[in-house]
């Protein structure tokens, strides 16, 4: 017996041995590559910081410009950077895609589609009436609520205040949107798929199985507040921020949800595979970033497939439905 417990002692601190010898390692390899990192981001920083710093008095007098301007009408101000401002880039992005999306031309582009077959040309019918939708949802959705958050912004921080934030500031507050926005987005639109929301609600953005940019506005409104502007609006909510910070970040939201949902991978651009892959099987792929996918397993199928595989910065110039192509269909 005595043998045995020694034994099984010997194992138990063999085992704790290979489980502290892990976590050093682990803690070794970790902590270097965040030494890496930090280093790495001081150099990039510090390089930008050196150009923010030297274009910063410009700036900084173009925005008192703008406050003189707008003295005591600051609220005005405040709808053309939130709104304005966004809107008009995604128009001008947009009005380049539709084109595409309308006559199939330049062929430069169009060779990219994603869902090859779909959408060569757009319904026009169809197009029409989603445009009809999305400027409703801008006009007299985001407008009239971006007014009403207009009083619980200032109780934080007034966005129209002298001073515009550091660069630092500005990037930490971009980290902190990005996070908010991914699970916000993620649970909000589980929740838009449940059987008691998705017939009422979220069909309608799903009657896109082939998705093209201006669709990412395409919804009921009720989706529009609860799942495309309170995950984009919560963290300039909670940090207090600046117009500057607020304007780039819709802006850089607007852009994003348009790539992802433009239908063509495009060159040095994000990947819009994986919420393609959500239009065309519904229930897959709920996130922006895909880390909750991850966590929660709702990526799993779309792992198996070969648009997780052309899920990647495509950095040359041939289409990745050429070089990681579909498997053929089988013929009964």
């Amino acid at each position: 017996m005595k043998g045995k417990a020694g034994s099984m002692l010997h194992e138990k601190q063999k085992q704790e041995g290979h489980i502290w010898g892990s976590m050093r390692r682990t803690a070794f390899i970790l902590g270097s590559g965040l030494l890496l990192l930090v280093a790495f981001w001081n150099s990039v920083t510090w390089h930008l910081q050196r150009f923010w710093g030297a274009s910063g008095y410009f700036w900084q007098a173009q925005w008192e410009r703008l406050l003189s301007t707008f003295e005591g009408k600051e609220w005005i101000l405040y709808i053309i950077g939130a709104t304005q401002v966004p809107s008009l880039l995604f128009w001008s992005f947009n009005g380049l895609l539709l084109v595409v999306d309308t006559t199939g031309k330049p062929n430069f582009i169009s060779r990219y589609r994603i869902q090859v077959g779909k959408n060569e040309p757009v319904d026009p019918v169809k197009l029409h009436q989603s445009i009809r939708t999305v400027l409703f949802n801008q006009h007299f959705i985001t407008c009239p609520v971006l007014v009403v958050l207009y009083p619980i912004l200032r109780l934080w921080g007034d966005p129209c205040r002298r001073e515009l934030p550091t660069f630092h500031w500005f990037l930490l507050e971009l980290a902190f949107f990005t996070l908010t926005e991914e699970v916000m987005f993620y649970y909000s639109h589980r929740l838009l798929h449940h059987p008691t929301f998705y017939k009422k609600i979220h069909k309608k953005h799903h009657e896109w199985t082939a998705p093209i940019g201006v669709i990412s506005l395409y919804a009921h409104p009720i989706e529009h507040v609860a799942s495309n502007m309170l995950p984009a609006m919560v963290g300039p909510i909670i940090m207090g921020s600046h117009l500057s910070s607020i304007t780039v970040w819709h802006s850089l939201a607007l852009i994003t949800t348009t790539i992802s949902h433009c239908g063509y991978h495009l060159p040095f651009l994000p990947s819009p595979e994986f919420h393609d892959y959500h239009h065309l099987k519904f229930n897959q792929c709920y996130g922006v970033l895909g880390v909750l996918d991850h966590l929660h397993g709702t990526d799993t199928v779309f792992k198996q497939t070969k648009a997780y595989e052309r899920h990647i910065l495509l950095l040359g110039f041939t289409p990745l439905s050429e070089s990681i192509p579909d498997p053929p269909k089988k013929t009964e």
